[in-house]
C-alpha cells in the first residue's frame, strides 16, 4: 500500500521552502536544468569504502514482490547517477503517472522521435513502489517507472507492450548525507534504465523540470568492478558462480582486448587463501577490506602471467560476468540472481553518491 511506503523520515511534513542559495543553488546547463545543494562535508569528504560487508545469500523474495523481481531481475540496465529531488512524495505516484503520460504525448506532438520499432498510438506510464529493496532505515523506497504502448495500426484488443521501463533506488546510503539533506529533498541516487535511449531522455527531462535534479552517465569504475569480482566469488559456496570471466584493455596500439575467463573453484581457492587469516578470527569473518581485494587480484593477474607472459597490470579491468551478474566499465549491469542483489546495489548506491556533483 502506498501509505505504508518510506519516504525518509525527514521528508514527511511538505512545507514551502524558500528557494535561497543555502538550500537551492539553481543553474541551467546544456543538458537542461539542475540544482545544486550547498556541498556538506558527509558526501565531498568521502571515497569508496575500503571496507564492506561480505555478502550473504538473502531470501529477498519475502521483502520483495516476485511481480516486481521478474522486472528487476535478468534484464541488463543502463545505469545514471540523480542529485537529490526536490518535493518528490511517494503518495503522489499515480500523479507522476499521469504527468509523465502527458509530457511523453505533448513531446512526441511537438516531433520529437520516440518511436519503438514501429510507430506507436499512444504511451501510457505507471509509478510504483518496490518495498523492501532497501539497506537501512534512512533510505527512501525504491520506485519502479514502466512505459506502455500499443503500436499505431495494432487492433483495440490488442494489449499494451512494455516498451520501457526503470527504477530508482537507493540502498544503504551514506546516513550522514541522506540526514544532512532539507527536509523536502529526497535522495534516490541510482538510475537504471533500460529501454529506447529517445524515451530514457523524455523521462530524465521530466524528472528535471518537475523535480529540479540533473542526471549524469555513471560508470563503473577499475576498482569497483574489482570489487564485483571478489564479492560474487565470495559467494561461490553458497550459490556456484559457474564461471568468472573478466575482460581487460591493454593501452597498446590499437588496444588489444584480453578475455580471461576462471575456473569457479580455482578462482575460490585462490580467494580462500586470501582470505585464510581472516576466516580464523570469527568477529573479522563479515567483512571483506580494499587490501584483500588488491591481493586476490593480483594473484589472479600473476596466473595470467604464468600461462601467457601477458601482464594485465598494465591494463584496466572493463567488464566482470558470473552467474550472479555482470557489470561493464561502461555502465551496464544486469543482475542474474535476485538473492546478492541488495549486495551489488550497495555498491553501486555508492558510486552513484560519490559522482553526484554536490
Amino acid at each position: 500500500m502506498i501509505s505504508s511506503v518510506r519516504t525518509p523520515t525527514n521528508s514527511d511534513v511538505v512545507q514551502r521552502r524558500s528557494k535561497s542559495k543555502s538550500y537551492r543553488l539553481s543553474y541551467r546547463s546544456g543538458l537542461g536544468a539542475a540544482s545544486r545543494l550547498c556541498p556538506t562535508p558527509a558526501l565531498t569528504a568521502r571515497r569508496l569504502n575500503t571496507s564492506r560487508k561480505a555478502p550473504k545469500s538473502h531470501n529477498i523474495t519475502e521483502k520483495v514482490s516476485p511481480e516486481h523481481l521478474g522486472l528487476l531481475v535478468k534484464t541488463e540496465w543502463q545505469l545514471s547517477y540523480v542529485t537529490p529531488l526536490y518535493r518528490f512524495r511517494h503518495t503522489q505516484l499515480k500523479s507522476y503517472s499521469r504527468q509523465l503520460s502527458a509530457f511523453i504525448a505533448a513531446e512526441k506532438q511537438q516531433g520529437l522521435a520516440i518511436e519503438v520499432e514501429r510507430p506507436q498510438s499512444s504511451f501510457r506510464v505507471s509509478f510504483s513502489v518496490v518495498q523492501g529493496m532497501v539497506g537501512a532505515d534512512d533510505d527512501a523506497e525504491s520506485v519502479l517507472m514502466q512505459i506502455h504502448s500499443r503500436p499505431l495500426f495494432a487492433r483495440q484488443d490488442e494489449p499494451q507492450q512494455l516498451v520501457w521501463k526503470g527504477w530508482l533506488t537507493c540502498v544503504n546510503g551514506n546516513p550522514e548525507y541522506l540526514r544532512s539533506l532539507p527536509k523536502d529533498f529526497t535522495c534516490l541516487p541510482l538510475l537504471g534504465s533500460s529501454g529506447p535511449e529517445a524515451l530514457t531522455t523524455v523521462v530524465k527531462l521530466w524528472f528535471q523540470q518537475t523535480f529540479d535534479c540533473c542526471f549524469g552517465h555513471l560508470e563503473i569504475s577499475h576498482t569497483s568492478l574489482q570489487w564485483l569480482v571478489a564479492l560474487w566469488t565470495n559467494c561461490h559456496t553458497e550459490c556456484g558462480i559457474q564461471h568468472l570471466k573478466m575482460n581487460w584493455t591493454l593501452p597498446v596500439a590499437p588496444p588489444l582486448q584480453v578475455t580471461y575467463t576462471v575456473d569457479p573453484q580455482d578462482a575460490w581457492v585462490l580467494w580462500s587463501s586470501v582470505r585464510k587469516d581472516k576466516l580464523e578470527v570469527e568477529d573479522e569473518e563479515d567483512n571483506v577490506d580494499i587490501d584483500e581485494v588488491v591481493r586476490f587480484i593480483r594473484g589472479l593477474k600473476s596466473h595470467f602471467y604464468r600461462h601467457f607472459q601477458l601482464d594485465l597490470s598494465a591494463g584496466c579491468l572493463t567488464q566482470v560476468s558470473t552467474a550472479l551478474g555482470s557489470a561493464k566499465h561502461s555502465g551496464r549491469i544486469k543482475i542474474s540472481n535476485s538473492r546478492y542483489m541488495i549486495t551489488t546495489l550497495m555498491l553501486l548506491t555508492e558510486c552513484a553518491l560519490l559522482k553526484m556533483p554536490i
